[in-house]
């Protein structure tokens, strides 16, 4: 270990989506300060900010209030905007809400309600309008239509972001990760001592961690949710337009769906399986004991107390281990699925998802602590690849 202490301005920890889009705001703010990034992986976006859907969202899922609402709305502009100005890959392949029977219809209005109070533009659609935009979809009445939903490579724009932010001279340092804060605004590496002005966290699966080390994140802690898709391997091109069901509003998971992909694959999913460990990606990788043990005691509460219906979502969650229930959940919001061709298990990813410890409740929102040494954000769930923009700005303004 490299024991002499490497100073800077802002030491960013973790190169994912958010702690890029940080660094880019602060060096268009700040061009003669020193940023560093460490990232404990050997590139950018090894974790959720490479392995999320890549779709842009357009913003009425959320209430007006929220900094969701907000986010998403902007970031949807500016991530397409970012995407076309460096010829990176977008498929506008829009997307549609579909419900099941008539109990859905009062959440699928609610969601064109909080659509029109975030202006976000979507628009309630007929079965025969449904039908000219992806006659596969099958709908209850009526559709929800978001002409402005899209799909990216969300590895290609992390590291697009990347290049862009070297060639700027931001220092990355990888294969180094945050061990523990020494003093101050000092930490310690597995191969350095950093020491600057401002530390930003950033550490996604693991920011609540650092911010205990620097006296935040009290009353919160993560628990990992697994997300995997199903890839159609078939040659039929079954639907052009993401199509997703009615979801419960009061979780942040928005249900088995429907999603084309930029290059015009299609895949089913994810799963939100309540993970044992925070990596827990496959088989026993990545596994640590404090973990588990950590997590399924918290887990293990939840569903004694069956806080926020966790208990259902977790039987119903691990139900879709089965393929044959995985795909039955898609089928029912089309024509025609070609149910056999969906055979191959793409990556999983895992959610991040920050619980409340007080009130035993998933936190529905962004959230950010920090004091006049550092800043952590704590929470930055879906869609929050789609908000990194609008987001960075915001953090920036507000807490650096």
């Amino acid at each position: 270990m490299n024991t002499q202490t490497i100073q800077s301005d802002y030491l960013i920890i973790g190169a994912g989506i958010i702690g890029l889009t940080i660094a880019r705001e602060l060096r268009e703010r700040q061009p003669d300060k020193k940023i560093i990034i460490i990232e404990k992986e050997s590139d950018v976006a090894l974790h959720s900010s490479g392995r999320n859907s890549g779709v842009l969202h357009a913003g009425f899922y959320y209430t007006a209030d929220s900094l969701k609402a907000k986010f998403t709305r902007e970031g949807n502009s500016a991530m397409r905007n970012y995407c076309k100005s460096n010829g990176l890959h977008i498929n506008e392949c829009k997307k549609v809400v579909v419900a099941r029977n008539a109990a859905e219809l009062p959440a699928l209005h609610e969601l064109n309600r909080r659509a029109q109070s975030n202006g976000v533009n979507v628009q309630l659609i007929n079965l025969k309008e449904l039908a000219e935009i992806e006659p596969n979809a099958v709908s209850y009445r009526q559709a929800l239509l978001s002409p402005t939903t899209a799909t990216v490579d969300p590895v290609e724009v992390n590291l697009c972001l990347k290049n862009e932010l070297l060639a700027k001279g931001i220092e990355f340092y990888f294969n180094d990760a945050y061990i523990e804060r020494i003093g101050g605004n000092t930490v310690k590496t597995e191969k350095h001592v950093f020491s600057a002005t401002k530390l930003i966290n950033t550490a996604g699966l693991y920011a609540d961690r650092v911010a205990q080390n620097f006296g935040f994140s009290k009353n919160f802690t993560i628990i990992p949710f697994k997300g995997i898709y199903l890839k159609y391997t078939g040659d039929k091109q079954l639907i052009n337009t993401n199509i997703y069901p009615v979801p419960n509003l009061k979780n942040p998971f928005l249900g088995v769906h429907y999603t084309v992909t930029v290059d015009n694959h299609i895949k089913i999913g994810p799963t939100s399986i309540p993970a044992f460990w925070r990596e827990n990606y496959q088989g026993i990788s990545n596994f640590h004991v404090k973990e588990l043990v950590n997590i399924l005691s918290w887990e293990a509460l939840l569903f004694l107390l069956n806080s926020f219906g966790f208990r259902n979502l977790a039987i119903d969650e691990v139900k879709k281990y089965s393929r044959k229930y995985f795909v039955a959940l898609a089928q029912a919001m089309v024509k025609e699925m070609d149910a056999e061709r969906f055979t191959e298990w793409v990556r999983p990813g895992i959610r991040a998802q920050l619980l409340n410890k007080t009130t035993k409740e998933l936190v529905m929102d962004f959230v950010v602590e920090g004091d006049a040494d550092s800043v952590h954000v704590l929470n930055a769930v879906s869609p929050a690849f789609t908000c990194s923009f609008p987001f960075a700005k915001w953090v920036v303004e507000n807490y650096v």
